[in-house]
């Protein structure tokens, strides 16, 4: 599937959210009270996604307790800056078309309507990041955290290399 597809189909299961059930007992259970605090204030739709890309994890067989807590928190960053449909697309429609533009326009205020979909896309794994160690989270959970959408390559020496490419493969796939 292309990565176009793909977020048209995360689009519009996000648009759908409200009407599908939202089973939060996985989370609830394998998130420390603090840390569940945080995922229940993400957005319905990045709630859903976060249990799908761990459950995708749990298919393919283990998974370790960082993995597992940065597979429902790795979108959390986003909710320092709610966004709406149109600002969410944007930024996948302009990385498609100049990877360039999109990092000069996620340099811009978060704060303002046009340049907030672009921050919040490059920007909240590190917010979310912040938040989890604010939240005395562990710190390889931390780790996957704020490198989650970083090019996984880079960090082929890493001890968490292989944790870092199943959370990215599950999050891009579901």
């Amino acid at each position: 599937m292309t990565a176009a597809m793909y977020r048209l189909k995360q689009g519009t299961r996000a648009l759908f959210a409200f009407a599908h059930p939202l089973d939060t007992e996985t989370a609830q259970k394998l998130l420390p009270a603090n840390l569940y605090r945080l995922f229940q204030r993400m957005r319905r739709s990045e709630q859903m996604h976060s249990i799908a890309v761990l459950q995708a994890l749990e298919s393919e067989g283990s998974v370790p307790e960082a993995l597992a807590l940065a597979a429902l928190l790795h979108d959390v960053g986003k909710i320092c800056y709610p966004m709406n449909i149109i600002q969410r697309s944007l930024p996948v429609l302009v990385k498609a078309i100049s990877p360039t533009a999109l990092i000069s326009l996620s340099q811009r205020d978060p704060q303002r309507f046009l340049t907030r979909g672009f921050a919040v896309y490059v920007c909240h794994p590190a917010w979310g990041a912040e938040m989890l160690r604010e939240a005395d989270a562990p710190v390889d959970a931390v780790w996957l955290v704020e490198h989650h959408a970083d090019d996984s390559e880079s960090w082929q020496d890493h001890h968490l290399y292989s944790l870092l490419k199943r959370l990215q493969v599950a999050d891009d796939t579901h």
